[in-house]
Order: C-alpha cells, then structure tokens, then sequence
C-alpha cells in the first residue's frame, strides 16, 4: 500500500493555518483530484492533528503487516464497515493497511456483502408524524364506525408537497449491505419538507 503522506502533510499545513476540516477536503479535493483520500480518512487525521498529534507517518506495527486474506483482516474489515458502511475500499485500505484487491474480496466472498445506493422514496417520517398519522386514522376508523353515512360527507382531497434541494448524489449514498439485509432508504431531501396539506372538508 502507498501512503499518502503528502496529502497528510497537507492536512496539517491546513490545520496549523487554522482551516477548518470542510475547508481542508475542498482544498484536499481540488489539489489531488481522483487522487485525493477519502472524507473520512482525511477527517480521521485532522483529528489527530487536532489532538496533538506532530507526526504524518503511520503509527508503527508489530511484525510483518499481513496484506493476505487472513481470519484477522476480515475481523478487521468487519469491525469498520459495521461502524460505518458507507466506506470505501480506498478509504478500508487507508485505514487498515490491506490492498484494496483483498479488502473487496473479504467484503464479497467472506461477509456476502454487496455495495448499494440508497432506495430514493418521498419521503421520511419522524416517530412523531408516525403517531400523529396514527392517531388520525384511529379518529377516522371511530367515526365511521359510529356513522355509517360518514364517508359520504366527505369531499377528498389531495396534498403538495415542496421539497428542498439535496445535494448528495447517487454516488456519495452508496454503502455496504448483506443480501438479507433492507435497502438503505434515502429521502427526497434531507431538510426539513414543507407541506401543504388539503385535509377533507365536511358537508
């Protein structure tokens, strides 16, 4: 595996220049291109630099570092995608010192897994709106049990929804998933939908 220390001396520079973390990826990005290591390996080590960390070299290993295939590299590629699934094999290579080749074949063939967008639907509901919309069927299920000329008092109607500007793409949702496991959802957008509602109005 090739280091990027270049890129983490970058990192640094940016940090004792007082950039932030999102200014250090923009900048990381334009200067590196397709190159350039991943959001969360490039966040990981301004943390580091964060907490005092002087030193761009990887911290030192016992040993032979093991690239193959072994029981103690696929628990290791498991620990990280269950934290979080939304890594790369270029970002599981950086942290882990395994080949990108190896970690794609444990991720397949030893944990099953295969790497999906998030399903797009229109959207999510909180717990909140969950129970609310609950509860308004209950109210309606009891008045049309207690009137059996309700629903003909009712005028339906329709609602509009307005919906904000997302701007993570279909690339950026991609994660890890087994075959048993449900599709990642994704909502229209993540802010907060605005809705206009046209409730039923009564006779």
């Amino acid at each position: 595996m090739t280091e990027k220390i270049e890129q983490r001396i970058c990192i640094k520079f940016c940090f004792n220049l007082e950039k932030t973390c999102t200014e250090t990826i923009q900048m990381l990005q334009k200067a590196f291109g397709d190159d350039c290591m991943g959001k969360t390996q490039i966040k990981e080590w301004f943390k580091r630099f964060k907490n005092g960390r002087t030193f761009v070299a990887s911290d030192p290993r016992s040993g032979r570092p093991s690239t193959g295939k072994t029981s103690d590299n696929v628990e290791c590629v498991r620990a990280a995608i269950e934290q979080n699934r939304c890594l790369t094999t270029r970002e599981l290579e950086d942290d882990l010192g395994i080949p990108k080749s190896t970690v794609h074949r444990i991720l397949t063939e030893d944990l099953g897994m295969t790497r999906v967008c998030a399903k797009f639907i229109p959207k999510l509901l909180s717990e909140q709106q969950k129970s609310l919309r609950l509860e308004i069927a209950q109210d309606n299920l009891e008045m049309i049990n207690s009137d059996e000329n309700f629903l003909k008092k009712v005028i339906t109607g329709d609602e509009l929804w307005v919906y904000g500007y997302d701007p993570e793409t279909k690339q950026q949702s991609l994660q890890w998933k087994h075959a048993s496991s449900p599709r990642p959802k994704k909502s229209t957008s993540k802010s907060e939908q605005n809705q206009v509602d046209v409730d039923c109005f009564f006779r």
